[in-house]
This record gives C-alpha cells, sequence and structure tokens, in this order.
C-alpha cells in the first residue's frame, strides 16, 4: 500500500481563539449521534406509514430526514475544523445519542407523537450546546447549534400539528 493511504486520522491544534475544543467536540458528538438516530427513525417511519395522512407524513418525513442527513455531515466537519476526530463507530453514535428505539409498531399518529417527542430532546440538547459554545468562545458552533435547535423545534410543532386531534 502507498504511504498515502497509510495516513491515520489525529486530532490537531487549532489556535482559532476556540477554547476547550474537545470539550465542544464532545457535545457535538452528543447532538451529531442524535442526528444520526433520528434521520434513520424518520426515515424508517417514512418507508412504513400507512393510512388517510400517508402522503402528508411520508412528504414531511422525508424533507426531515434528508435537512437532518445533510446537517450530520456538517456537524462532522465542525467537529474535525476544532481539530478533533468526528465519530467512527456505529456503537460511538448509539452510545451517545437520546433517541430510542421504538419497540412496537406504531401506528402514524404515534409515529408523529414520537417523532415530536425525539426533535424536542434533540432541540433541547442543542441548547445545551449553544450554552457551551458561548461559553467557550465558539460563535461558529454555538450559531450552528441555533440553526439546528430551530429546525428541531419547528420539526417538533409540524409533526404536532398534524396529528392534533
Amino acid at each position: 500500500m502507498t504511504s498515502a493511504l497509510n495516513v491515520v486520522p489525529e486530532t490537531t491544534e487549532i489556535t482559532s481563539g476556540v477554547r476547550n475544543p474537545s470539550t465542544i467536540a464532545e457535545g457535538l458528538t452528543d447532538v451529531l449521534a442524535d442526528t444520526y438516530s433520528l434521520t434513520f427513525k424518520s426515515h424508517a417511519f417514512h418507508w412504513n406509514v400507512e393510512g388517510p395522512l400517508f402522503f402528508s407524513l411520508h412528504n414531511l418525513t422525508e424533507e426531515q430526514y434528508e435537512d437532518m442527513f445533510a446537517a450530520a455531515d456538517t456537524l462532522a466537519e465542525r467537529i474535525r475544523a476544532i481539530g478533533q476526530l468526528a465519530p467512527m463507530k456505529m456503537g460511538e453514535i448509539m452510545e451517545n445519542s437520546v433517541i430510542a428505539d421504538v419497540t412496537e409498531k406504531p401506528t402514524a399518529g404515534e409515529m408523529c407523537q414520537i417523532l415530536a417527542s425525539d426533535h424536542e430532546r434533540v432541540a433541547h440538547r442543542f441548547h445545551a450546546l449553544i450554552k457551551l459554545a458561548g461559553a467557550n468562545e465558539d460563535p461558529v458552533t454555538e450559531d450552528l447549534a441555533t440553526e439546528r435547535a430551530a429546525f428541531h423545534e419547528q420539526a417538533a410543532w409540524m409533526l404536532k400539528a398534524l396529528s392534533a386531534q
């Protein structure tokens, strides 16, 4: 194998003014794990939703999982931009996420409720990251987390509105 293929990823020192980059990377890893887990759950519900609201819920979950898939890349690249390593193992994603697997086959209404609750949990985690980033002079992560929190809050609202009785 050529030496170009023998390079192993490692942390690097970044001197942009961000304090405690490893701590910020831990927070980013948590929300990345949540984002990745919720992307899969939203995609799985998208595949399996049935009933009179099929089209609406099918399209809404597609919009949401596509947004989150792109966001996962942005979050991982932010971890790298502050000199840390992004997760490389699925176990790391599962270990750091607060998103629980479903144990039963949910109805379309239950899918909306489950996803809305999950989006709210992720928004809370982004709120914590906003505070952490601000306290460590990392306005870039703070802005990114603010944008992502807004997405999850809107997603929760839309899902709740769709399933309102």
